[in-house]
């Protein structure tokens, strides 16, 4: 048969909300499903759909498009992402039983961007995750920003910023840890 990605979703998201409770092991618990996104980076108004995960394999190719649109756009810098972002924000979907697309705030920071965005805001990390690849700031199209955080948090799997002003939340995927 063939399904749309929201028939996808609905199918699947009842159990990965579930496994959701127990996030280090929920996706690997079920390797056979498919893992989509959708993204569009407000910066570049580069948009994305994906199919990053087969069911069996990561695939390299998607995740190579996902680094570019997820690239530090000042410098066009790209830099290898850790696919664990995706499946994080594949399992929040799930969690709240939505497709929305993912509107990509920042993601990858060369550092000599994070330097001059940290010398006019004390709000940027010296040492931020963002250089490294695994750390992006995102909100999903429709969904309250509150929402978002808290279901974020509840996956207790890395750490969580909540910038409601900017409207958006940081995860990453470093020590457990929240801020605001």
């Amino acid at each position: 048969m063939n399904y749309s990605r929201r028939d996808f979703l609905k199918l699947t998201g009842c159990g990965l909300a579930v496994a959701s409770c127990a996030p280090g092991l929920a996706l690997a618990s079920y390797p056979d499903l498919r893992r989509e996104l959708a993204l569009n980076n407000i910066n570049t108004g580069e948009a994305l759909e994906t199919c990053y995960y087969d069911g069996q394999n990561y695939v390299k190719k998607e995740l190579t498009r996902l680094d570019n649109i997820c690239r530090d756009y000042r410098r066009n810098e790209v830099h290898q992402m850790d696919k664990h972002l995706f499946d994080q924000i594949s399992l929040i979907q799930a969690k709240l039983g939505v497709s929305a697309e993912v509107l990509v705030i920042s993601a990858y920071r060369a550092p000599a961007t994070n330097a001059s965005l940290r010398a006019k805001s004390s709000s940027v990390a010296k040492k931020s995750y963002h250089t490294l690849g695994q750390a992006i700031d995102f909100r999903l199209d429709g969904v309250p920003l509150k929402t978002l955080r808290d279901a974020a948090l509840s996956m207790k799997a890395g750490g969580v910023g909540y910038y409601p002003r900017s409207n958006f939340i940081h995860i990453d995927t470093g020590p457990v840890r929240y801020w605001s």
